[in-house]
């Protein structure tokens, strides 16, 4: 590709003579960070058409409902908006007194008044102080030294100090080096120790300071090794929390997050669904779900996730994709057969063997924990799809269980009906073409009654119907079933063997049914399928042998 000399990497590593890579050595995150969504500030400014008033406060008790104890509300200096948002939550009483909003604000004087003014009365706010401390933007916006950085940070700590002193309310810091992933390490640990130094965090007054990978230039590990290098390098780290905010421009906020809690980071800001400026934010959805699936509580609550799906596309205007980790309409899908045998496997031996873990084929997580169900998220039907998954379909939305070899021969038929009309099948269309094909089927003639009396065996009187003319047959056999077959293959002439019979009750009806599949074999070794479902379990046999003559007939 043309042009790639033009690029160099932009990302300072941690000293490699510091870098343990301790965090690797661990498996899995053992617990919930601190979680903070920035859903309504940085999630909100990278919308087309930013959140009204109204939907903003929406949103914002979706968050709440959702478990989250820190939510970033916006910049209230910024605009009217935001500012009356802000003021609107606090007077009216909105936020719940386990619950924290965090703002964001510049080192600016005017824009910290303006900023402990929307605060006023808040009683657990955390103001979010931030300047910009990259190589490329001192060099580049701002024309300042390394020191001159720092004097603004300094600055701001201290202006945000005073105006804490004179505002009612209760207050929180937390500074971020922005750009930090750009900045040299030596000096992004100087400047979070120069504000340190200002705010004095102690054990009821900890500090927050935030790692954002404002934009990613690296691989995951170079961001786990720079976290970890903080971590060390922080003053008075057990009265700091060290916050993360990746973003997604190489993919990796997801990796960057999990690999940066490994590393020692306590918090991590981030949206639902991943919503933020350019790739956008970390998806604290896939997060947390990512922590569940490995059975972990991640202390926020994805039960009703198709309802927050609902709630977030309806006021932000964006769009869920479909393959979006455990939040997609597609994500649990299997189109293929296989896929779809090895599910319908795997939820049968749940059942069979009673386990306690969730270890089903090709879905991490049970559907079911995320408020999705089986029936219309999990096995779905095309040209791909395969025996096992359309019986799974027949058995747990219609009760049918179907035998092994019908399984095969319907699931052939169904992929041909799906192929020519180049389209995926509802439940209900693979129903009905199951109906059209075995059930109490009367197309050449009916059976509308069968007496048997025991006699040399079991003997049969039958009455059939072909063309509109009722006709009285009689027939001898070793059971009910093979009576009435002997007196069918007398009167029509024509020899075929039952070969199978299987029966079951139809569960899920209003009324108890009994279906009963038969299969048939003619002089020519080919197999015809018929179903018969009745109140009574003679009938339906009668009528599923019906329907398979008639297959053959037909045929």
């Amino acid at each position: 590709m043309k042009n790639f000399e033009k690029y160099t990497r932009q990302f300072f590593p941690a000293p490699a003579d510091e870098i343990t890579m301790d965090w690797a050595k661990k498996t899995y995150i053992d617990k919930a960070p601190i979680w903070c969504s920035v859903d309504l500030r940085d999630g909100n400014q990278a919308l087309i058409i930013p959140m009204s008033l109204e939907e903003k406060l929406e949103f914002f008790k979706l968050l709440v409902k959702v478990g989250f104890k820190e939510i970033e509300i916006g910049f209230p200096a910024a605009s009217e908006t935001e500012y009356n948002f802000c003021r609107k939550l606090i007077e009216e009483d909105l936020i719940p007194d386990d619950v924290a909003i965090q703002v964001l604000t510049q080192s600016r004087e005017h824009i910290i008044a303006k900023t402990f003014e929307a605060l006023r009365g808040a009683k657990n706010a955390i103001v979010h102080l931030y300047n910009s401390t990259s190589a490329a933007q001192r060099e580049q916006v701002f024309k300042k030294s390394k020191q001159e950085i720092i004097d603004l940070a300094v600055f701001g700590a201290k202006l945000c100090k005073e105006y804490r002193e004179k505002t009612e309310g209760n207050f929180r810091f937390e500074y971020s080096p922005e750009s930090f992933t750009g900045t040299e390490m030596d000096f992004a640990a100087e400047i979070c120790n120069a504000v340190i130094d200002v705010w004095q965090p102690s054990e009821n007054d900890k500090t927050i300071i935030n790692l954002p990978v404002t934009v990613s230039h690296s691989m995951p590990h170079v961001y786990a090794n720079q976290v970890e290098y903080m971590c060390r390098h922080l003053k008075n780290r057990e009265n700091v929390i060290v916050s993360i905010h990746p973003h997604n421009d190489r993919g990796c906020a997801v990796a960057d997050s999990e690999m940066g809690i490994l590393a020692g980071a306590d918090r991590v800001e981030g949206t639902l669904f991943g919503n933020g400026e350019r790739t956008g934010n970390v998806d604290i959805v896939t997060l947390a779900l990512n922590m569940f699936s490995q059975g972990v509580d991640p202390e926020l609550d994805f039960t009703k996730l198709p309802e927050i799906t609902e709630v977030y596309e309806r006021v932000t205007r964006m769009h869920v994709y479909e393959r979006q980790p455990y939040s997609g309409q597609l994500v649990f899908a299997a189109f293929s057969g296989s896929h779809q045998d090895a599910i319908a496997k795997g939820m049968k031996w749940r059942e069979t063997q009673n386990t306690e873990h969730w270890t089903v084929p090709y879905l991490p997580i049970d559907p079911t924990d995320v408020g999705r169900v089986y029936e219309s998220d999990v096995i779905r039907v095309n040209s791909q799809s395969g025996k096992g998954g359309i019986g799974f379909i027949l058995e747990t939305q219609f009760g049918f269980n179907l035998p092994q070899k019908m399984r095969e021969e319907f699931g052939y038929a169904v992929k041909n009906v799906s192929d020519h009309g180049h389209k995926e099948l509802s439940p209900k269309e693979v129903f009905d073409i199951f109906n059209d094909m075995y059930v109490n089927k009367e197309t050449v003639f009916a059976i509308p009654e069968a007496h048997f009396v025991q006699k040399n065996g079991i003997e049969a009187a039958v009455t059939v119907v072909k063309d509109g003319k009722a006709e009285n047959i009689h027939g001898c056999g070793n059971g009910r079933l093979d009576a009435v077959s002997n007196a069918v293959k007398e009167w029509l002439g024509k020899e075929y063997t039952v070969f199978n019979y299987f029966e079951h009750a139809l569960e899920g009806t209003s009324k108890a049914k009994a279906v009963s599949y038969v299969e048939i074999e003619d002089e020519n070794k080919n197999v015809f399928w018929g179903v018969g479902i009745d109140t009574d379990i003679i009938v339906s046999s009668v009528k599923a042998l019906c329907s398979a003559v008639n297959n053959l007939l037909s045929k």
